[in-house]
């Protein structure tokens, strides 16, 4: 059995590394790559932290969840801007919002349309605290009380000991 399952990882991690270096290459003419897009090593599926700019919003690479080591960097000139390109894609499992100003992280964080938010952090779980998309990012919650919730179906009795 362990050498089955060891064969299912090989496959899913090859599966997932062809998958995450054919965003990279159809990206280098959706944008800009600042560093990375290149395997690192002979053995394993390990690709080199990836960093595009330039990104148009409609473009495969800023519309998809790709779940590999890329970054889209862009720039933006109001906060409602940001909002809105952050919010115009059919996911939302994570976001992160950078700045030294703790009232427009706040601010920012409840405008964005995702289950998680950092803030001056991203790519964070805890065991507490629940775990989970909007969107087309999935949906229910793992961790914490919200995922035993996902496994439970109130019911409201009303019992009238006067009849």
């Amino acid at each position: 059995m362990d050498k089955y399952l060891a064969l299912v990882n090989e496959r899913t991690d090859k599966l997932q590394f062809d998958r995450v270096m054919g965003f990279i290459e159809r990206g280098r003419v959706q944008g800009t790559l600042v560093t990375g897009g290149h395997r690192i090593g002979e053995k394993g599926y390990f690709i080199a932290p990836t960093v595009f700019t330039g990104v148009i919003k409609d473009s495969e690479i800023n519309q998809q969840e790709i779940f590999g080591p890329i970054a889209i960097v862009n720039s933006f000139k109001t906060e409602e801007e940001a909002i809105s390109l952050a919010n115009d894609t059919a996911y939302g499992l994570m976001a992160g919002v950078l700045t030294q100003d703790i009232n427009r992280a706040l601010r920012i964080s409840t405008e964005l349309d995702t289950g998680m938010v950092g803030i001056n952090a991203v790519s964070m779980a805890f065991r507490q605290a629940p775990f989970g998309g909007t969107k087309e990012s999935g949906i229910g919650r793992e961790s914490g009380v919200h995922a035993l919730r996902e496994y439970t179906e109130p019911k409201t009795l009303f019992v009238n000991l006067n009849y």
